[in-house]
């Protein structure tokens, strides 16, 4: 008898559990508030116990903008206890909505304890629709979870049989089933039928084993987004630093560049004891370190979207605030 890997599914709810008035309603299936728990969700795709023994962990149903860092935190402390309860887990799969799923694997990335797969999974369709992608992009998940390789990688995202770093990974469509993206390095591999092939891996370090532990901690630090775009005049960055942030991303404009009245405001940010990153609106490359940006005190983002760069600096400022050491964790995560 083939023993197959045990792994567990934890349901946060997302577009992969949504079921809509009828199979044609792929766009306003929100609209019925109907969601699907773990266990409910496997009823309905009953391949999944071929490629493992899953392990249904109810979660909340919700849609992904309403989860941040407190779902961030009781993921970290549930993954950590579904791996002492089970010594025999070969990975965790967290199904997740597509608008935020990026944000959550990233920040699990960085603060996870467990040295499991974790895979994050989503679909482009509710489980309720003709053609339905949440299915297939389960049935994959649970293989990589599950695959001896996927260790030492880091958490994943699973979708349209390609496995992505959770670090380098973006939403690119509002709609179309290849929405996820690495646009500087493509994937790490791909879910062909029952086979998990990988091909390259993520040289930047992650979880388990970063400083960043989130277990014990009511809030990180406050981080705001400033979005550049010409004429912007720096109100958005000075309304960031009245509101009490330690930290501001500026999504400049590319290569890493903001209006001069924007970049006055972040200099000024700086000076008051502010850290500043750098990232830019164009969604790929390294802003580079120039000149320019050290004379402000702002510190370059490397190659992340601005969204991520909040997540790694906000980590980053519960365990420092000398720029250097910043910088470093900039270079290394």
């Amino acid at each position: 008898m083939t023993i197959r890997p045990k792994v567990a599914f934890i349901g946060t709810g997302g577009t992969l559990s949504s079921v809509g008035r009828d199979s044609l309603d792929i766009l306003d299936y929100t609209a019925t508030g109907e969601r699907l728990e773990a266990e409910e969700i496997l009823a309905r795709v009953p391949e999944a116990a071929a490629v493992a023994e899953v392990v249904p962990v109810r979660y909340r149903a919700v849609t992904s903008p309403g989860i941040g860092f407190s779902d961030w935190k009781t993921l970290v402390l549930l993954c950590e206890r579904l791996v002492a309860e089970h010594p025999d887990l070969a990975g965790i799969v967290i199904g997740h909505g597509t608008a935020t799923l990026e944000e959550t694997a990233y920040a699990l990335s960085l603060t996870l304890t467990v040295a499991v797969p974790v895979v994050l999974v989503g679909s482009q369709r509710p489980i309720s629709a003709l053609s339905s992608d949440a299915p297939l992009n389960l049935v994959a998940a649970l293989r990589t979870a599950a695959a001896p390789e996927s260790r030492g990688r880091g958490v994943l995202v699973v979708l349209n049989d390609e496995i992505q770093a959770a670090r380098e990974v973006t939403k690119t469509s509002v709609a179309r089933l290849q929405t996820f993206r690495t646009p500087d390095f493509g994937v790490l591999g791909q879910v062909d039928g029952p086979h998990v092939r990988y091909y390259r891996r993520s040289e930047r370090r992650h979880a388990p084993g970063t400083p960043f532990d989130i277990r014990g901690l009511d809030a990180l630090p406050r981080v705001d987004i400033s979005y550049a775009y010409a004429d912007a005049d720096g109100t958005a960055v000075r309304a960031f630093a009245a509101a009490g942030a330690r930290g501001i991303v500026s999504a400049g404009l590319a290569p890493g560049m903001t209006p001069p009245a924007e970049a006055e405001a972040l200099g000024a940010a700086t000076a008051a004891g502010i850290a500043v990153v750098q990232s830019t609106r164009a969604g790929s490359g390294v802003v580079p370190d120039t000149k320019r940006l050290a004379e402000l005190g702002i510190l370059s983002a490397d190659n992340l979207t601005p969204q991520k760069a909040r997540i790694l600096l906000a980590l980053a400022l519960t365990v420092t605030r000398d720029p250097a050491r910043l910088r470093e964790i900039f270079a290394t995560y």
